[in-house]
């Protein structure tokens, strides 16, 4: 993931360089937390990553095995729902 990354593969619809630069410094400190190989629309992953002021933010993308990662959402978790810092959800 991280190699189609920095090969700009990222679908990003309707972002500005502010939207960007934030994305960008996510992944710096990311890692894969959840698989939906069967999603929907097809396989995604749920990625953890931490701002550069260590905020936790979800990602939810496609799976990198595809050409084009495309971000489905992204969202600040909710406290109550997350355990070990929001790497995994309460039972």
């Amino acid at each position: 993931m991280i190699n189609k990354i920095n090969q700009n593969n990222i679908g990003l619809k309707q972002h500005n360089q502010e939207s960007e630069n934030l994305f960008n410094s996510l992944l710096q400190r990311a890692f894969r937390i959840e698989n939906y190989p069967d999603d929907k629309y097809g396989a995604s992953c749920l990625i953890l990553g931490l701002t550069s002021t260590n905020r936790p933010l979800h990602i939810q993308t496609s799976y990198p095995s595809r050409p084009l990662i495309k971000i489905i959402t992204l969202y600040q978790p909710t406290p109550d729902l997350w355990i070990e810092n929001f790497s995994k959800r309460k039972p």
